[in-house]
């Protein structure tokens, strides 16, 4: 029997929190001019989300992209669950499609969390042996999601020890003037520098005035603290 996103959404209901749904419309900022503007949420935290997804991994790709373009939150984050999940057990045909579908649709990928669980598994798994032009086309973007997709799909690099295309991506948006970027641009420079202390130092000796206190805040969390005051007098 074929498997359909109806099924999935129907599940997701079952599991559905009112109280819940209010709180986190509340936290991911859902009110009239927040980033989260409209948003809806049924109320299931995410261990859940992540076992229905574990669930309905036989979904084919067409069938989560529809479940994708749902107006509710969870629908959205539990399609996107169930591409990570299938990513490293399908062929490369398949892969292309998840990725593909992934990069045409990023106007309903448009959370802080739906792009940080999934844009390293899918866009920078998928990348890692390819061209990464598309994210550059991401970082130059107005765009918020799609500058925070190109940036935290680096984070698959990092953790390949190839640092560069998140050094460059992290220039590109040194000026941007969006808070979550200064959060996902200091977090893959403090990442960079967990593996590579010499260099992220290089960086932040260059540009750590043009940043946003955010951003170095978030670049320098581990280094110790007279490091840390160090940079932050140069802001």
């Amino acid at each position: 029997m074929r498997v359909t996103h109806g099924q999935v959404k129907n599940k997701l209901h079952e599991l559905k929190d009112p109280k819940q749904a209010q709180n986190l419309q509340r936290f991911f900022k859902t009110g009239k001019g927040d980033y989260g503007e409209g948003d809806i949420f049924l109320g299931i935290k995410v261990p859940l989300q992540r076992k229905v997804a574990r669930e309905f991994l036989s979904l084919s790709v067409s069938e989560v992209e529809k479940l994708l373009k749902s107006p509710i939150h969870e629908h959205r984050l539990t399609a996107l669950l169930i591409w990570t999940y299938q990513f490293p057990h399908v062929d490369e045909d398949i892969q292309k499609k998840i990725y593909s579908s992934y990069m045409r649709n990023t106007k309903y990928i448009n959370n802080w969390d739906l792009v940080d669980v999934t844009a390293p598994q899918i866009v920078g798994a998928y990348l890692l042996p390819r061209s990464r032009e598309s994210l550059y086309t991401f970082a130059r973007s107005k765009n918020l999601w799609k500058k925070r997709i190109a940036i935290i799909s680096t984070f698959t690099f990092i953790r390949d020890k190839d640092f560069n295309d998140s050094l460059k991506i992290a220039h590109i948006l040194l000026g941007d003037t969006h808070d979550l970027i200064h959060k996902a641009v200091g977090w893959m420079l403090r990442e960079v520098g967990n593996r590579n202390r010499k260099l992220e130092m290089e960086f932040l000796n260059q540009y750590a005035a043009s940043m946003s206190r955010t951003m170095l805040r978030y670049a320098i969390e581990k280094f110790p603290k007279p490091l840390q005051y160090m940079y932050l007098k140069r802001r």
